[in-house]
């Protein structure tokens, strides 16, 4: 019964759990596949199913109400009110598309197609608060291996969607409305933050890896399948056999908390303590300040800049000996004692709290500016791909997806050594995103040969390694605490900036060349099925060449250089931030 207990409570299940939440909260990848249902049932035009689409967007940015009722709450609450705003959403519209209910205007059906994506912020947020704090010490590995899973989540829910080999392709959205809430109501007891900084092992590089293993197979395995079912006509039992090998890799990583609470339930190590956040570590050392609310105002006045530099303990002792001194200065009266004004960088931030530093903007803007040209890209792909001659646009479509999840791992883990073992901060890992972002706009400005499948490689990198990087970044900068309500403000940089890049200027510049080349002679012919369609009538030309996406390519790569400015301006302010808080850590793993 202990033990039972005990895999209940681990951390590691916990973990996993929430990789299978985050696999159904890539719903919204689902919509170009529903929206031709969509179009075709309810006889919408492009116009229609574009304001649904915006819909879509919003529903998945917008998650200020998850992030606050993830606070009030309890998480499994939560989780239940956001798969049965999923259910209810694409629910409905099933019964719509399939004349089960009456027909409603476009308006409410926009708001079904919010409401029903609008679900996703809650396995989101749940998924992540629970695990951020379950593993204090290693935010950029979970968050960007959870994130990876909401990018696949799309192709996984295909790949199954293909057993059902269904004719009526309507029975897409009731899958779309169904599983997503069954799997949430299955495991919303489990998703929930269980003490994980009591239960480090010295096991846990190894488990690490083993689910950096499992990631990268997976990866790898729906890469192929989508190559193979897209290249060679497949009888059903071959692709019962691609899914069953799927749930298995799915099913792999419960491994772990199998065997650490029934195999090996050995004690922790004695040396927990030294590995807990240092965001933790304050908290319990920071009590009693806060209840007098006093401190130094000299201290940052008096202390030598010099100071910053030395190791940990000498710093410390250094600090230390300052404040000696300062109480003994202020007990005689010659210093002034003020009021503590709200939390240090490093500590527990509120929303209102974060919104007026510096550091915070800075980090919006820069994942304003990078996954903004990022997304701009990912929503044009196919006329990008197009205009440079090729004719097979699904190829980019799943590179663009397998080299986004591969993105989120990788940002995560890479950017995880940057501070675990230098102890340097971790927006310098979105810089070099944002660098090579930059270099991937270049290819597709330039149509140099090769240039689409080089972009979709750098860009899916790029744009992928902001969502492990960011919020793992803003949980170090701005706390645990009220990191829902900061991480779902964080996320709407990402559809304000694909409205304003892809909206205005990608599809502005885009229009103006197609009019230009409809007007000569020799490009007079029409390719159907541009996503301008509906702005500009059924009949709108296309646009062929280089010149198309040269000067949005051009802006976007500008766009992340001034990112990568953002970025670096960040990482010069947020240096001695985490030289506190992984520093010490450091300095006494080399000891």
């Amino acid at each position: 019964m202990d033990k039972l207990k005990s895999f209940f409570s681990n951390r590691w299940l916990v973990f996993v759990a929430a990789t299978w939440m985050q696999s159904c909260a890539g719903i919204g990848y689902l919509f170009g596949s529903i929206s031709p249902v969509i179009k075709s049932s309810l006889n919408y035009n492009q116009r229609q199913i574009a304001r649904l689409g915006v819909a879509k967007d919003l529903g998945d940015s917008v998650g200020f109400l998850a992030g606050t009722l993830c606070e009030v709450l309890p998480l499994w609450a939560a989780l239940l009110i956001g798969a049965l705003k999923n259910f209810v959403g694409y629910g409905w519209v099933w019964l719509i598309v399939t004349g089960r209910a009456p027909p409603l205007p476009i308006w409410a059906m926009c708001i079904l197609i919010f409401v029903g994506t609008n679900g996703e912020t809650y396995f989101n947020t749940a998924a992540l608060v629970s695990c951020v704090q379950n593993f204090p010490k290693s935010r950029g590995p979970v968050v960007g291996i959870l994130k990876g899973f909401a990018g696949l989540g799309g192709a996984i829910m295909t790949q199954i969607y293909a057993v059902i080999h269904s004719p009526d392709h309507a029975s897409l959205i009731f899958m779309v409305a169904v599983g997503p809430a069954m799997v949430i109501i299955a495991l919303m007891f489990i998703v929930r933050p269980v003490g994980g900084h009591k239960q480090v092992r010295p096991t846990d590089d190894m488990s690490f890896t083993f689910i950096y293993s499992v990631c990268l197979l997976l990866a790898a395995y729906l890469m192929g399948v989508m190559l193979v079912e897209d290249l060679v006509d497949l009888n059903h039992s071959v692709t019962i056999i691609f899914t069953v090998v799927l749930f298995f890799l799915l099913l792999v990583p419960f491994v772990i908390p199998i065997t650490l609470s029934f195999f090996y339930p050995e004690p922790r190590i004695s040396e927990e303590e030294s590995l807990l956040s240092a965001t933790q570590k304050q908290e319990a050392g920071k009590s009693e300040a806060d209840a007098n609310e006093v401190i130094f105002s000299e201290v940052e006045d008096e202390k030598p800049k010099e100071v910053d530099l030395l190791p940990a303990l000498e710093r410390q002792k250094r600090i230390a000996q300052l404040q000696t001194r300062l109480f003994q200065a202020a007990a005689e009266g010659a210093v002034r004692v003020k009021r503590r004004r709200g939390p240090h960088r490093g500590e527990d931030f509120t929303l209102t709290q974060a919104l007026i530093k510096a550091d915070f903007w800075l980090i919006f803007f820069s994942f304003l500016l990078g996954s903004g040209s990022g997304l701009t890209v990912i929503d044009n792909l196919g006329q990008m791909s197009q205009s440079l001659g090729y004719d097979n646009t699904h190829i980019f479509v799943s590179m663009i997806s397998i080299w986004n999840f591969l993105g989120r791992v990788g940002g995560g883990f890479f950017s995880e050594i940057v501070v675990r073992d230098y102890a340097y901060p971790r927006p310098v890992a979105m810089a070099v995103a944002q660098l090579i972002m930059a270099v991937g706009h270049l290819f597709i400005a330039f149509g140099w040969p090769g240039a689409m499948h080089i972009a979709t490689i750098l860009i899916g990198l790029g744009y992928g390694a902001h969502w492990a990087i960011v919020p793992a970044a803003a949980s170090e900068l701005f706390g645990l605490k009220k990191f829902g309500a900061l991480y779902n403000f964080l996320t709407l940089a990402n559809p304000a900036g694909s409205l304003v890049f892809s909206g205005l200027i990608a599809s502005s510049i885009y229009d103006r060349e197609a009019e230009k080349q409809a007007h000569q002679p020799h490009f007079m012919h029409q390719i159907p099925g541009s996503i301008f369609q509906g702005i500009l009538g059924q009949d709108a030309p296309k646009c062929h060449g280089v010149v198309c996406f040269f000067l949005t390519s051009v802006i976007m790569s500008v766009f992340c250089v001034i990112a990568f400015l953002l970025s670096m301006i960040l990482v010069h302010r947020t240096r001695i931030v985490y030289t506190n808080l992984y520093g010490k850590s450091r300095s006494s793993g080399l000891s």
